[in-house]
């Protein structure tokens, strides 16, 4: 979703030390809000206008380290869908987003920021937000990035953002030993515009850890990472969604 490049490389350069005193970008979960709109989206909004939600691979989830999830994007129905597969019901934990500034903007923008969402300028990220998006990591969330940077509903998975294996690496290389992970997700609809009835199938991957890839040359490490996020992906929505003629239902499944 975003690219970090000049800025991440100074940071891993300048091994940073990331205090909360220090991060200029903030983000905060609201004690209220966050729960009544995971319990709304899990038990209302979700069953009522799928047809059928198939979910594998909830086992590669990580409840206890710092993960980055890293879904494809095909619909804005994917902000809900993610943490239904693998938020607070599942691991325990609120999910937390990093998103464009406009889409942090009017009543949208209100939602993301209680839900703990945080923007970010793709053409010029802020140290403060790069800062906080490690801080979050250090604190073992869980953290959630587009890595295609848009939404695209052609099926396809599209060149990946280097942006998501420069954080996962500083935020690892700061803090050795933390253990931070990238857990690839493919989403998939019946429908290129998903509309009420459709189907969608979430494939969540095996993690892919940081620390596998530091080798001392930042820009090699990442472009690494993200290639070998991009063939996760890739067969993640290799997958193809298998429409039934069954009743409407809501099916979760680890299998």
């Amino acid at each position: 979703m975003m690219e970090f490049h000049s800025h991440l490389h100074t940071q891993h350069k300048t091994k940073i030390t990331t205090t909360s005193n220090r991060t200029a970008n903030t983000s905060h979960v609201s004690p209220w809000f966050s729960p009544l709109a995971y319990f709304l989206g899990h038990n209302l909004v979700l069953p009522l206008f799928f047809r059928q939600i198939r979910i594998t691979g909830q086992e590669n989830l990580c409840a206890s380290e710092p993960v980055i999830l890293a879904p494809t994007h095909r619909s804005r129905w994917d902000a809900l869908l993610i943490p239904y597969a693998a938020g607070r019901y599942v691991t325990g934990k609120d999910l937390r987003f990093m998103v464009t500034m406009n889409e942090c903007q009017g009543l949208q923008g209100w939602f993301v920021r209680h839900m703990g969402g945080f923007p970010v300028n793709p053409k010029r990220p802020s140290i403060g937000t790069l800062r906080h998006g490690v801080d979050l990591l250090q604190q073992r969330e869980s953290l959630v990035i587009f890595p295609e940077g848009g939404i695209f509903r052609d099926g396809k998975v599209h060149p990946l953002k280097a942006g998501i294996a420069r954080l996962a690496l500083t935020a690892e290389s700061s803090h050795p030993g933390l253990g931070v992970k990238i857990i690839p997700i493919g989403i998939n609809y019946n429908q290129q515009y998903p509309q009420w009835g459709a189907d969608v199938k979430i494939n969540i991957g095996t993690p892919i850890s940081a620390m596998d890839y530091l080798n001392g040359c930042v820009k090699q490490d990442a472009k690494n990472l993200t290639e070998d996020l991009g063939k996760a992906l890739q067969k993640l929505n290799g997958n193809p969604l298998v429409i039934s003629s069954r009743p409407a239902l809501v099916q979760m499944s680890n299998s």
